[in-house]
């Protein structure tokens, strides 16, 4: 059974719906009233996103929280979504969750996730108004770095691979090199 053979909503879904997801380890997320679940991430996937984090931190102004998944970004009654990583202004975080949009939003890619991280979430996200998203791949290690212009359409500004790395602007200055994000495994694997 499926949670939406369990589930039947009689119009589209709301973030009040969401509360009505099962704790199974899968994250459920809603973006224009449409539920999207995912398995939970692998081995490679949770060693970029420890490693991005403590690279981040390292960097990050006192004003600002970086922050892994599961934390909500609810910006309207029928889309929350969450990244793997994050990056917010203290002012505008709440115990519960973001209700605008983050500075970064970061996904890792998984299989089963590609698609939706390149494409529907992406747009997603810039429909929000996030200023950066960032798209990792663990598997051939690459950083694909957009950033929102004055017109509101993300501008690809870096795609970096293995060792090469980017200089980060937004959300706060940060070098990034996708290999090094893999931490011991990229010496190991």
């Amino acid at each position: 059974m499926t949670v939406m053979d369990a589930y039947t909503p009689s119009g589209p879904l709301t973030v009040a719906d969401l509360e009505l997801m099962p704790d199974d380890g899968r994250r459920y997320e809603l973006i224009d009233g449409m539920l999207f679940v995912s398995p939970a991430p692998g081995f490679r996937h949770q060693k970029m996103v420890a490693q991005l984090i403590v690279r981040l931190e390292s960097a990050c102004p006192d004003d600002l929280h970086v922050l892994p998944a599961p934390f909500a970004v609810r910006t309207a009654k029928d889309t929350e979504v969450q990244p793997d990583v994050l990056v917010a202004r203290d002012e505008d975080l709440t115990e519960k969750n973001l209700p605008v949009a983050p500075l970064l939003a970061v996904e890792i890619l998984s299989p089963s996730t590609t698609l939706y991280d390149l494409n529907t979430k992406k747009a997603a996200y810039q429909r929000m108004g996030v200023a950066s998203y960032w798209v990792i791949d663990p598997l051939d290690p690459r950083l694909t770095v957009f950033e929102l212009t004055e017109s509101g359409e993300y501008e690809l500004v870096a795609d970096v691979k293995g060792e090469d790395a980017h200089d980060a602007e937004r959300p706060f200055p940060v070098r990034m090199a996708p290999a090094e994000l893999l931490g011991r495994l990229n010496q190991s694997r």
